[in-house]
């Protein structure tokens, strides 16, 4: 597996698109670059990446449409938007969509670089303090152990049962959606993998069904809820 951070770039211009590229590349980046925004989004659900930066003013689709979209299957991955566009209106939207940054044309690619990095090591830092413990209604779920436990009744649980029911546990009362759950811990989104996942699921149910108040819910279409009514 390339150990290099994986940057998903979206720049229509094809001059700064490949200066930008080599750039960043140059500096130990890996980097995918799309120039139309009619074809961002395949290309995303395709890949792994670590962070994207996403011109605003894009043919076909523009950079806060594909920031949305992003959004709705991953909402943890850090987005810098590009624009010339000084609005103080476009840098609110740009910041409503979701992103971590927001940069000016033109800027100093050494400004951007050092803005990646910063947002990278943040991410890194919070990956590290990400909790272990939860609590869902009557039961504790400790995920480096993989166990859960109820009235002293601990249940143990297999590697993808534990990060499957921990997925669900950062998103709980809101939706988990399959291409999320998918790439995380399957890192593919194929038919096989997702009839296998919902096997998993079909686990977890019966692991929690002794309290009425928690309830895995399938969202037709978009993926899992872990709703607990407490």
């Amino acid at each position: 597996m390339n150990s290099k951070h994986h940057i998903f770039l979206v720049e229509d211009d094809l001059s700064f698109g490949a200066v930008l590229k080599s750039y960043l590349e140059i500096n130990e980046y890996e980097v995918t670059w799309v120039d139309d925004g009619k074809l961002a989004m395949n290309k995303f659900r395709n890949g792994e990446y670590h962070i994207c930066i996403l011109d605003v003013m894009l043919p076909n689709v523009d950079g806060f449409t594909i920031g949305a979209e992003i959004r709705k299957i991953n909402r943890e991955i850090p987005m810098v938007f590009l624009t010339a566009k000084t609005l103080k209106e476009d840098i609110l939207k740009g910041y409503n969509v979701g992103a971590d940054d927001y940069i000016t044309k033109p800027f100093d690619t050494e400004v951007l670089l050092c803005k990646i990095q910063a947002i990278i090591k943040r991410q890194s830092t919070e990956a590290k303090a990400e909790e272990d413990h939860f609590s869902i209604g009557s039961y504790t779920f400790d995920s480096t152990l993989r166990n859960i436990t109820r009235n002293g009744i601990k249940q143990k649980l297999s590697p993808k049962e534990s990060d499957l029911l921990k997925l669900l546990c950062q998103n709980k009362n809101e939706l988990l959606s399959r291409e999320t759950a998918l790439r995380k811990i399957w890192g593919e989104d194929g038919y096989f993998t997702a009839r296998s996942m919902d096997v998993f699921i079909t686990k977890l149910r019966k692991y929690l069904k002794d309290d009425p108040s928690i309830e895995i819910k399938n969202i037709h279409g978009s993926g899992f809820l872990l709703e607990v009514n407490s």
